[in-house]
């Protein structure tokens, strides 16, 4: 079976977003609205779209 991919899509600014915040969206590729990665669907993955749930929108891919 092919692993699960991910599509996460930054909607919300980072501006005036909690510093701890922005580290987890940047570190997870994400520094523009509207600019999307794919990342593998495991527990790492989760817990950062946890943190910040807020700002994006996820797709399964």
């Amino acid at each position: 079976m092919a692993d699960k991919k991910l599509k996460i899509t930054l909607v919300k600014s980072l501006i005036g977003s909690v510093p701890k915040n922005r580290i987890t969206a940047e570190s997870m590729g994400l520094r523009k609205i509207g600019q999307s990665v794919v990342l593998p669907d495991n527990d790492s993955t989760k817990g950062q779209i946890q943190k910040i749930s807020h700002l994006i929108k996820v797709e399964e891919v």
